[in-house]
């Protein structure tokens, strides 16, 4: 509005990163239904465990998706050939494809084996993962977040992770970013963070899901499209 008022023109570009995005979603799912990096670090230990490490297919689950723009939009496309279903649920009427069926809330909550936000961060999405939410879900399930950090409470995932209402938690992102994260390496840790650094039933990036070469290249030109677009107008 500020920016209207000044007649400033806002330019984003989520088209130049979400396949990004999408890909390493999944990426971080298939590793830890399939503990890879768990299963990696022992055999480079000269620890040898199969039955320990058998993996969970992704072959007939239920994929929810909260935020069906194009960061979720590019995930359900990118699982289209997984014999998945793919649902979602938007503030947004009408915006199902596809690639995945929008539905209610209480579908959401009934059908969902894995969780994946893709939702941008606002007064509706801060702390939307909490307890309560959680404890509405009818079976334990993953959670996947290369969204926003502060939409999970993390202490909550973590009680939820212990309970095994949440099985695994993939997390690109963490409620703890600030300016520095890797100041938090510094100090003592959060008690919450700890256990997250220290779980096989989580998988943790440094808020890179949208960061590749390729999509280096492509936010930037997608920004320049967009500019001589409104200057041609």
């Amino acid at each position: 509005a500020y920016a209207d008022k000044k007649e400033i023109k806002l330019i984003s570009a989520p088209e130049g990163n979400r396949n990004a995005v999408g890909e390493h979603a999944l990426g971080m799912l298939l590793n830890l239904l399939n503990h890879l990096t768990k299963a990696d670090r022992e055999v480079r230990n000269g620890v040898w465990l199969r039955t320990e490490n058998r993996g969970t297919e992704l072959e007939g689950k239920t994929i929810g998706i909260i935020g069906y723009g194009n960061m979720g939009k590019s995930f359900a496309k990118k699982l289209s050939g997984f014999d998945v279903k793919v649902i979602c649920y938007d503030i947004l009427p009408n915006i199902g494809d596809a690639y995945a069926s929008q539905v209610n809330l209480k579908t959401f909550f009934n059908e969902s084996d894995i969780v994946s936000l893709h939702t941008p961060l606002t007064d509706l999405t801060l702390n939307m993962i909490n307890a309560e939410f959680i404890s509405k879900f009818k079976k334990p399930f993953y959670l996947i977040n290369t969204a926003r950090g502060k939409s999970v409470v993390t202490d909550d995932l973590v009680i939820a992770l212990e309970k095994g209402q949440i099985i695994g938690a993939c997390l690109d992102v963490l409620e703890y970013e600030k300016t520095s994260f890797e100041s938090l390496f510094n100090i003592e840790m959060p008690t919450s963070l700890s256990y997250l650094v220290h779980s096989d039933k989580v998988i943790l990036s440094p808020h890179i899901a949208g960061w590749t070469h390729e999509s280096n290249y492509k936010l930037a030109k997608t920004i320049v499209d967009k500019i001589a677009l409104n200057f041609n107008q």
